[in-house]
């Protein structure tokens, strides 16, 4: 988490050990005022415009966050902010889908394991739900035994990402969604 929130403000951590003295890590942030904006863009990721005519525009996507771990709720939805996106947030399964109906994002971002009612349930109502039926649904979960991904595609989601999940990978991974989803 600590090296995900540093890599998210363009920050390294270093550590250095000494045997029978313990360890030391050092959190080196650069000091960037205009970088914690949402207009400010890293320059390894070309935005939509800068992708070119290939893909249609990506205007302010909106995605529905469910996440239960407010480390991870909080480092994923200000990225996600950072890059353009519209962000709303909902800590179980009942919220999530109270929010999708209400909002009806263009991609939902779903912890499997929260309190309430867990992301495989929630999956299913919105499933049922005939404006959310083919918004994709992407699981965001620490499960990595065999046959949890195959569980949480046979309830309806779409797409499975293991944490903890790379900025840069789940970033990619949302806007090839939100692409495919209006180009069908």
């Amino acid at each position: 988490l600590a090296y995900g929130m540093a890599q998210l403000h363009g920050g390294v951590i270093r550590g250095e050990s000494e045997i029978d003295r313990g360890s030391r890590f050092t959190v080196i942030l650069p000091w960037d005022p205009g970088g914690q904006s949402a207009s400010h863009v890293p320059e390894d990721e070309p935005t939509a415009e800068q992708a070119g005519s290939q893909a249609p525009a990506m205007d302010h996507p909106r995605v529905l966050l469910a996440e239960d771990n407010e480390g991870n709720l909080e480092m994923l939805s200000t990225y996600l902010r950072i890059r353009g996106w519209e962000v709303s947030t909902a800590r179980n399964g009942e919220e999530a889908i109270a929010l999708a109906k209400n909002e009806l994002p263009q991609v939902i971002l779903m912890d499997v394991q929260m309190p309430v009612m867990d992301g495989l349930e929630a999956a299913r109502r919105l499933r049922a739900t005939p404006a959310l039926r083919t918004t994709p649904i992407i699981a965001l979960t620490a499960l990595a035994m065999p046959g949890d991904r195959e569980r949480c595609l046979q309830v309806g989601m779409d797409d499975y990402m293991s944490k903890p999940v790379g900025l840069k990978e789940l970033h990619r991974n949302l806007t090839s969604w939100v692409r495919r989803s209006r180009t069908s």
